[in-house]
């Protein structure tokens, strides 16, 4: 039994030699052939790779498809890419725009207190408003300014382009200012050229009213 199965092990050893031993033959053969220059073997190789190649389009698909379906994820991200970027750059710009806005309004209030023409017996202190009331039914801003830089209780509070409202409650280093919209705002006016005298009432809006009672 033993003796058998050795048997059959060197026949099966014998059989994988000689099909090495073929293989290798041939493989050397087709090299040899391949590397003459021989005008019937050039047609012999011609007609062997029209045979073949066509048979081996359907293994070239996949890898076709695969380089289109990497090609087409790389342009994605490229363009993923750029409009992450254009976000970026419009973000910016909508900073630089508001940035620009704000120096625009400050700048037209400079230049109207530049043509300011001021009694010179009037008292007038500058500040610089660090918060406000942050309500809609109460219309205040607070001041960086008071009573140890001469604010008094009452006076007339203006911004570049005219009267805001009055001082409506001082401290040491801050004061309060009632914005003319507020509604506990009732400020007397003198309507030009007719000299009429009225209220401008806040009513908590941009545009307070007008009372000629």
């Amino acid at each position: 039994m033993a003796n058998d199965r050795r048997n059959n092990q060197d026949y099966a050893g014998s059989i994988r030699r000689i099909i090495l031993v073929v293989l290798v033959s041939i493989l050397l053969l087709f090299f040899a052939i391949w590397r003459i220059d021989n005008p019937r073997i050039e047609r012999l190789r011609a007609d062997v790779i029209d045979t073949i190649i066509p048979h081996f389009e359907w293994v070239l698909r996949p890898a076709t498809w695969a380089g289109r379906i990497l090609e087409n994820f790389q342009s994605y991200q490229a363009l993923y890419q750029q409009n992450q970027e254009l976000n970026r750059e419009l973000q910016k710009m909508k900073s630089w725009k508001e940035a620009a806005l704000q120096l625009e309004q400050e700048n037209a209030r400079l230049l109207d207190l530049n043509n300011l023409r001021q009694d010179p017996t009037l008292t007038h202190v500058s500040g610089i408003v660090i918060a406000d009331s942050g309500s809609p039914f109460r219309q205040s801003v607070l001041l960086n300014v008071g009573a140890q830089d001469g604010i008094r209780d009452g006076w007339p509070a203006m911004d570049g382009l005219g009267l805001v409202g009055r001082i409506s409650g001082v401290g040491q280093e801050t004061s309060r200012v009632i914005l003319l919209t507020d509604n506990a705002s009732r400020i007397p006016v003198i309507i030009q050229p007719s000299g009429q005298r009225a209220f401008v009432s806040g009513d908590n809006s941009n545009a307070p009213i007008i009372d000629f009672r």
